[in-house]
């Protein structure tokens, strides 16, 4: 057993000297006064989590003329590990068991460095996404949850190289009656059904390279992306999203959380070559979408759900009828025990 990474969550919170100062200011505004018939807040106890979890990015290029799609996924690793919350500080410690994970000589071997951060706050979720992926495979069948699992392997690049960093923001208008902690952090419980409308903004910058060219022989000679052997792919975007968010209480402890958010807005797009032939760029409108759903039961003390997040950039690329998607997203099961503290921590 390695230890393979160390997330610490709510990073902007981990100072004592913030928490005591969440009465001026900004931190003020964040403050909410819980509706208790919906809401049971359980910061001021200590959350602890066993769970298992896969973090993952996914690369696909479509070309809507050629009627082609190329499917790019790492070889993402599952972890399992152990983490606490409390108050506004959390801790989670992954490990990698190899024995769980995919067959290095099916799929390739990638080494990565994954620091997603989910915040969620009562009246704001805030995403981060810092990636660096290194060897990925060619996948074909893709399904809804493709993002996050494996797909039938034709084509192993050991090459290519994933560089990418996102924040994405939402507000929360339901803040006193719906809680995405209670789903995701665990450290509330919602008694009662309720949802929230959702607004905010995204900005993301990823690059895709290879030592050889992305879109391989026999899609460049049916003309897949004008048949150019670009090694090289960016993209940054910026978008404004709007959306929804629900969760259906069952029998006071069973839910169900849903919300989807999309975003419309601008990318530049450049494609790049190493034989030194130029670039090709340009700007064209991007299109996102962000899902979340966690499923489980709930309760004062006790929490045992699965629960998942995933951001999709969708962006026209310079060439007559293609586009481009990057994604990232972690899926997570979870078992939470909470404790009562006769005296606080701090």
């Amino acid at each position: 057993m390695k230890l393979r990474t160390i997330t610490i969550c709510w990073l902007i919170l981990l100072c004592p000297a913030l928490t005591r100062a969440q009465e001026r200011g900004f931190l003020r505004w964040l403050h909410t006064d819980n509706d208790t018939a919906y809401i049971e807040d359980l910061t001021q106890d200590l959350t602890v989590r066993l769970y298992g979890s896969r973090k993952y990015n996914y690369y696909d290029m479509h070309h809507r003329s050629v009627n082609e799609e190329l499917l790019y996924r790492p070889n993402a690793n599952n972890n399992v590990g152990f983490g606490a919350n409390y108050k506004f500080i959390g801790l989670n410690l992954g490990f990698n068991l190899p024995f769980i994970n995919n067959d290095n000589d099916r799929y390739g071997k990638t080494k990565y460095l994954d620091l997603q951060t989910h915040l969620y706050t009562r009246k704001l979720v805030v995403d981060f996404y810092g990636q660096y992926y290194q060897g990925y495979y060619s996948g074909t069948s893709k399904r809804f949850f493709d993002n996050a699992l494996s797909v039938k392997a034709s084509g192993i690049r050991p090459d290519i190289i994933n560089t990418n960093i996102g924040l994405h923001a939402q507000y929360i208008f339901n803040d006193k009656r719906f809680s995405y902690r209670a789903a995701f952090l665990q450290n509330e419980y919602q008694k009662k059904s309720a949802g929230s409308p959702l607004v905010g903004a995204e900005i993301f910058a990823w690059q895709m390279r290879g030592d050889s060219a992305l879109v391989p022989l026999d899609l460049r000679n049916d003309g897949f992306y004008g048949g150019m052997p670009f090694t090289r792919s960016s993209n940054v975007s910026f978008a404004v999203n709007g959306g929804y968010a629900y969760t259906l209480v069952i029998a006071k402890h069973f839910f169900l959380t849903g919300s989807l958010a999309v975003a419309a807005g601008v990318n530049r797009t450049v494609l790049a070559f190493n034989d030194g032939s130029g670039k090709v760029h340009g700007f064209g409108w991007q299109l996102n979408s962000t899902f979340r759903f966690a499923a489980g039961y709930n309760s004062s003390k006790f929490y045992v759900g699965v629960h998942y997040v995933d951001i999709s950039t969708r962006g026209d690329a310079p060439v007559d009828g293609a586009y481009q998607t990057f994604g990232a997203g972690n899926l997570r099961f979870s078992i939470v025990r909470r404790f009562g503290l006769k005296k606080p921590l701090f």
